[in-house]
């Protein structure tokens, strides 16, 4: 079983991981945790933070001349603004935002103390662990990657591209979106929120090429591998929706124009020619491309803030105003394939087995043998 925990504070000292549970006999580039952190900073719309930030890992343990050796995995990354004792207090809880709840439920009359946890901030951590987790799902041939659809009123028109296609053609877009005019649309929609003191969230989605039929399971609810991916996309925050394939789409069909009709050839096996279920169907994997589309809701913060209420007078007052993103959409869906990764590796060493990446390749390629002699 892969878990992991996660620790540290927005302008705390560090964010601390540890992973326990990654098979030894891994190699990890530190070089590659750092660009995916990279990546997280990355957008049209990211805040001032972004630009005095450089997000760094160092790997404390679990390894030895860079592979795993079976023990737990500590990541460490700095925060270079670890100014947190020296922050004023805040009264004036944020609509949208942990601030109100948390000091309900822990009895604190500071939202500085809720705030400073409940931040984004936090996805660095689970960005570096789903940076290990696609280190090592590629050792079995799976990549995971993600683009935006729409952010505010701009909406893509890019359909059924290639995961080349969808790499290279976001990687030029500022805003990692694959049309190249809804790209500019979107920074246009971001350039006017910003100019009214306001925010705009969207739509991403989160590709995963290479997974093998059979993993989750039908036997029990919490081992079905759509709902273990919905939950982990569903826990960034701000994400207020999560579907797969064409998700919410298929309620105003007919199953016939539904349903992935299965095919067999000889030399490719069983088949699908459309992906409508998203490549999940029963809590399994069908060993089509998994697609993961999750809704972002506008960031909380606003420059030009919503009403609120002093929490200690009672008296309604503007809420706090906190260094914030216009838009994020973009980390976000870095931060999708980072959880999503986290899943699949925790799914396939379920699957598979194996305290070492060589044992386990073996389970695998002898599964993959089966599936083919069927």
């Amino acid at each position: 079983m892969l878990r992991y925990l996660t620790s540290g504070e927005s302008h705390g000292k560090s964010m601390l991981t540890i992973i326990d549970g990654m098979p030894a006999g891994l190699y990890i580039d530190k070089s590659i945790i750092d660009l995916e952190l990279a990546r997280r900073m990355l957008g049209y719309g990211r805040g001032k933070r972004m630009a005095i930030e450089s997000d760094k890992v160092d790997i404390l343990s679990g390894l030895r001349n860079g592979r795993t050796i079976g023990s737990p995995v500590s990541l460490l990354v700095r925060n270079v603004d670890s100014s947190i004792d020296k922050l004023p207090k805040i009264y004036e809880p944020r609509p949208g935002h942990a601030d109100l709840s948390g000091i309900l439920k822990y009895n604190l009359s500071d939202i500085r103390d809720v705030l400073e946890r409940a931040s984004a901030r936090e996805t660095v951590s689970r960005v570096a662990v789903g940076s290990v987790c696609k280190i090592f799902l590629a050792e079995f041939g799976i990549t995971v990657v993600s683009h935006v659809v729409s952010i505010g009123a701009a909406v893509s028109k890019a359909r059924n591209l290639t995961f080349e296609k969808i790499v290279s053609s976001s990687m030029k877009s500022p805003v990692m979106c694959a049309d190249a005019g809804a790209s500019a649309k979107m920074c246009r929609e971001i350039d006017l929120a910003a100019k009214a003191g306001d925010t705009l969230g969207g739509v991403f989605e989160v590709l995963i090429h290479g997974v093998p039929p059979g993993l989750g399971s039908y036997a029990q609810w919490d081992r079905r591998i759509d709902a273990l991916l919905a939950r982990a996309v569903m826990s960034i925050q701000a994400i207020k929706g999560v579907d797969f394939g064409i998700g919410f789409g298929s309620a105003a069909l007919r199953g016939s124009l539904v349903h992935d009709e299965i095919f067999y050839d000889k030399k490719k096996g069983f088949y699908r020619k459309s992906n409508n279920a998203g490549g999940i169907e029963g809590g399994m994997t069908t060993g089509e491309d998994i697609i993961i589309r999750a809704a972002m809701k506008p960031i909380s913060t606003l420059r030009k803030p919503l009403s609120s209420v002093d929490i200690r007078t009672k008296k309604k007052i503007m809420a706090a105003v906190e260094r914030s993103d216009v838009c994020a959409v973009p980390a976000a869906a870095v931060i999708g394939e980072a959880v999503s990764s986290i899943e699949i590796a925790n799914s396939l060493i379920e699957k598979f087995g194996g305290d070492s990446v060589s044992e386990m390749r073996r389970n695998y390629d002898g599964y993959m043998a089966q599936i083919k002699r069927f």
